[in-house]
């Protein structure tokens, strides 16, 4: 592959000034927010899947897979509602990872309508999920205890116990197979509030990607003011790939949080390599990528290899490098870490960079304007007239090389209908028109209508 890209193949199975963005997709209703809780590995992900209808949530044995707040959509018997995966809560553990996952649970009852409580059959009723319960019962809001893992007639006998937890009627169920998961949610879905009547537009999605601990969890806290992730100093703290709705100074789309992403040759575990995958699959379905480098550790191989799957993807990209604040800085630092760069991913260099600490919050708004600029310069259309006003002269003071004797004319161009920046130029002889040139056209394109942080493409075709 080109530029040293390495993928990761799937496994069967700021200023208050408003800058608008335009908003592509249907608009949807707003939803209730349904929250999924329990103690950890009592299938709680596989719940969440099969609720959504996609894979999204990480499912594995090991306890403490996920870790942040995982949000997707549902619908049952045609009600929509937000759904929340959270982690297995804990008490008293001295696992630093498990008390933030705590603090996620917690806000996440306190966001919800209605609570899906998921304990595990072949497990029966243990301390943790006493402590759960007495947690539902001071939050005060609707709990459905869904008794998991109940997949033949000697389980459902098994459940009976769950009512020492004092909750009431509970619903047996299989979060593998399915059985039982109807039930369970016609009696969520009568307790939902109605709806608001107030519509959600579905926005652009921006996402944040890098290597482990470059502080993309960091960042995201900063830009939305609350400890929305887990953040420790610990590499590999993200797993999943998970969505927040930003909208503060006039800016509104989804930001993605996203898990760090490894040379393949490092990544050992199933647990790990469906974390990169999410990552991947984060930038195939982003609008922008903003690409967070560890200012102490400089530009490295990694960076450059997301860097160009973000730009093989054809995504809108703004380079971020955080901890800034850590290097110790003379008269041109800036100006030599910024061509040190530009060097490295030559001949796309038409990429803001930003300099930004998302610990001291430097330049973190700065960041999200220039990315706002990016997905507006990526979904940009051109005038055709316009269009050929201005290149066609360029074209005809600085035409391509003659081929054997043979010159190539261009009389017309165009911008093609795609999702991003592509141009065809139709010639006499596009066949003898080389690189060089097109990038010499595409460079002639970013001059006169910038395309900064935007792949073009440019194509000469038969007349």
């Amino acid at each position: 592959m080109p530029y040293g890209v390495e993928w990761f193949p799937e496994k069967q199975l700021l200023k208050t000034e408003k800058i608008e963005l335009p908003l592509r997709h249907k608009i949807l209703s707003m939803s209730a927010i349904v929250a999924i809780v329990g103690r950890p590995n009592v299938g709680k992900s596989t719940l969440f899947n099969r609720m959504i209808k996609r894979r999204d949530a990480i499912v594995d044995e090991i306890s403490g897979v996920t870790r942040d707040r995982h949000y997707g959509k549902s619908d049952w018997n045609g009600r929509e509602f937000s759904l929340i995966d959270t982690g297995g809560y804990v008490v008293g553990s001295d696992d630093i990872f498990e008390k933030e996952i705590d603090k996620q649970v917690e806000l996440a009852i306190d966001e919800a309508d209605v609570i899906i409580f998921v304990v595990d059959v072949t497990a029966g009723v243990t301390g943790m999920d006493d402590e759960v319960a007495q947690l539902l019962r001071r939050a005060n809001k609707p709990t459905f205890l869904a008794v998991n893992k109940v997949d033949s007639a000697l389980r459902e006998v098994d459940a009976v116990e769950f009512y020492a937890l004092g909750l009431g009627a509970y619903y047996t169920i299989s979060s593998i197979n399915g059985s039982g998961t109807g039930e369970l949610l016609d009696a969520v879905v009568e307790k939902l509030p109605e709806d608001s009547g107030v519509v959600e537009e579905e926005l652009p999605r921006f996402s944040v990607v890098g290597r482990p601990n470059a502080g993309k969890s960091s960042f995201i806290n900063a830009l939305l003011g609350e400890d929305r992730y887990i953040v420790t100093d610990i590499a590999g703290t993200t797993r999943d790939s998970v969505d927040t709705k930003y909208n503060r100074f006039g800016f509104e789309f989804n930001l993605m949080d996203t898990a760090g992403i490894r040379r393949k040759a490092k990544v050992k575990e199933d647990l790990e390599f469906y974390t990169v995958m999410r990552s991947v699959r984060a930038i195939e379905h982003s609008d922008v990528v903003m690409l967070v480098l560890d200012a102490t550790r400089g530009f490295e191989g990694q960076d450059l290899n997301i860097f160009w799957l973000a730009e093989r993807n054809r995504k809108g990209i703004v380079i971020l490098v955080n901890k800034w604040d850590l290097v110790e800085k003379e008269t041109n630092t800036v100006k030599q870490f910024e061509a040190y760069i530009r060097k490295q991913i030559e001949p796309f260099t038409d990429v803001p960079i930003i300099f930004i600490s998302a610990l001291s919050k430097q330049r973190i708004f700065k960041a999200i304007e220039t990315a706002v600029e990016v997905y507006n310069n990526k979904t940009k259309r051109i005038a055709t007239s316009k269009l050929n006003d201005t290149m066609l002269p360029i074209i005809e003071h600085t035409p391509p090389p003659s081929h054997k004797g043979k010159y190539v004319k261009v009389k017309f161009c165009t911008q093609l209908p795609t999702p991003t920046p592509q141009f065809a130029f139709f010639a006499n002889l596009p066949q003898y028109v080389k690189d060089p040139y097109r990038r010499f056209i595409e460079n002639k394109l970013r001059e006169n209508f910038d395309f900064k942080g935007v792949p073009v493409q440019v194509y000469f075709r038969k007349k």
